[in-house]
């Protein structure tokens, strides 16, 4: 399954720390591509380079329009999920959207749009309480895969290698990965 986050009302003044956390699980749990809706060369360079460092396909592009990546989405025969306290409960969605070849999940900083809601093949609320926006999209995609995505193996530069007490770290030279 194809799987594109899509960062609606990005405020880079206010929410750059947020924006960045949202794309570095986007990446860690998953999807293939961080779609935000809004300017942020800064926040950009940084997944990029989280993404040369730390391996894996992730692309990050900016200055999109939501309304254009999401018509397009669809056309291409993609489904939309819009995270969102206001939405159903996800466990009596997410067999059916693990069926979709193509799914884009919307996650909104300000108010999203109305018109997202009508976009959306479904508006899925990952608990009805506030919280963050990270959270939701990491339980999200954590449901979605089944877990799966925990075991995914990165071939970047820095590796860290699971230990019980210690922090250990693998720092792979370029010659190393020749």
């Amino acid at each position: 399954m194809r799987v594109v986050v899509l960062r609606l009302g990005h405020r880079p003044e206010r929410d750059k720390r947020i924006t960045t956390h949202v794309g570095l699980v986007a990446r860690a749990f998953g999807a293939e591509e961080m779609l935000l809706a809004g300017r942020d060369d800064k926040l950009v360079g940084g997944l990029e380079d989280v993404v040369l460092r730390w391996g894996g396909d992730f692309q990050v592009r900016s200055n999109v329009s939501w309304k254009r990546e999401a018509r397009l989405w669809k056309e291409s025969g993609g489904k939309i999920v819009h995270l969102t306290m206001y939405g159903t409960p996800f466990s009596e969605s997410i067999k059916e959207i693990r069926q979709s070849e193509a799914v884009m999940v919307v996650v909104g900083a300000e108010k999203v749009p109305p018109e997202i809601y009508e976009m959306a093949d479904w508006n899925v609320g990952v608990g009805n309480q506030p919280h963050s926006e990270v959270a939701a999209l990491a339980v999200f995609l954590d449901r979605l895969w089944e877990g799966e995505e925990l075991e995914k193996e990165f071939d970047g530069k820095i590796q860290v290698v699971p230990s019980p007490r210690y922090k250990t770290v693998i720092e792979r030279r370029e010659e190393d990965e020749g």
